[in-house]
């Protein structure tokens, strides 16, 4: 079984799916507390659209994949502020780049094989150099969300409280959807667009279920998004014919189910104590609670 990991395509799909799986639930974390997770669904098909044109242009389409997430997320981050109005102009956004996209393949009279790849994914089949590309661009992105994480987290539980006390609201949304897009741009690559939402927002959506403080939340989604990858990827190598995505997917899907249902079956128990807090009030205790710890963690750091 561990044969197969001696094989250069193998380490290397390891390296950067790992790379990728270390960053993917930091981001997702914030995607689901913020309210963005058709966000998170919306800017791989945006993106998808740019490798379209990029192809139709004759250049790599990396560079079109990352114009469009890019341009996406600074787009969806000052247009809508209320979720109502913001849900709205992501799905405009998604349907006029979906359409674009379809124009560019109908005009390209080639065989697209590199934007198929990036529906899919082509993991087994990283180069050296991507994975090279793949660290940097995680490690990156892994230092900004360190420098943020106090001021994001902040605005992110309480932006009305985060502007009273002068907390950049609307800058760190830009920055935010930013870091997404790129990170999205660089997840592609492993998952593909149809599925990289599995990587942001499975291992983020069961940790929440599993813990209430945000920095055990991001361990536990962190530790889950490393061993679906792992184990997505080694399956994947020893069977040969069903992809990464799939493995990664149904792993994802079989771990959050069970909790899933296991925590519900715990919510519905207290509400039956007379004793106990009902869940939406101790969620609603626990949310404020957060609120004032990253209020002071800010007001300390100034």
């Amino acid at each position: 079984m561990f044969d197969i990991l001696r094989y250069p395509f193998m380490q290397n799909a390891l390296l950067a799916g790992g790379f990728v799986a270390l960053i993917a639930p930091l981001i997702g974390y914030f995607l689901i507390i913020r309210g963005l997770t058709f966000a998170g669904h919306a800017l791989p098909n945006i993106g998808f659209a740019g490798a379209a044109g990029a192809v139709l242009l004759q250049v790599d389409p990396v560079f079109g994949l990352f114009a469009f997430t890019i341009s996406a997320g600074v787009g969806i981050a000052l247009l809508g502020k209320q979720v109502r109005e913001r849900d709205i102009s992501i799905g405009i956004l998604m349907t006029f780049a979906l359409g674009l996209g379809l124009m560019f393949l109908s005009l390209y009279s080639g065989y697209a094989q590199r934007v198929y790849s990036i529906l899919f994914g082509t993991i087994l089949g990283i180069s050296y150099a991507d994975v090279l590309i793949t660290a940097l661009v995680s490690i990156l992105i892994l230092l900004l969300m360190l420098i943020l994480f106090r001021p994001l987290l902040f605005s992110s539980l309480d932006p009305a409280l985060a502007l009273a006390r002068g907390v950049p609201v609307q800058f760190l949304s830009v920055i935010f959807l930013t870091l997404v897009a790129i990170t999205i741009s660089v997840a592609i690559q492993v998952i593909g667009a149809l599925l990289v939402f599995v990587l942001l927002i499975g291992p983020a959506a069961t940790a929440i279920r599993l813990a209430h403080r945000p920095l055990w939340t991001i361990l536990i989604a962190t530790a889950l998004s490393i061993s679906y990858t792992v184990l997505g990827i080694v399956l994947a190598g020893l069977n040969g014919f069903w992809p990464v995505s799939f493995y990664i997917a149904t792993i994802s899907f079989c771990v959050y189910l069970p909790v899933r249902l296991l925590t519900g079956w715990r919510s519905k128990n207290y509400r039956r104590g007379p004793s106990s807090l009902q869940p939406d009030q101790a969620e609603s205790s626990l949310d404020q609670a957060a609120v004032q710890t990253a209020s002071h963690i800010h007001g300390t750091t100034h």
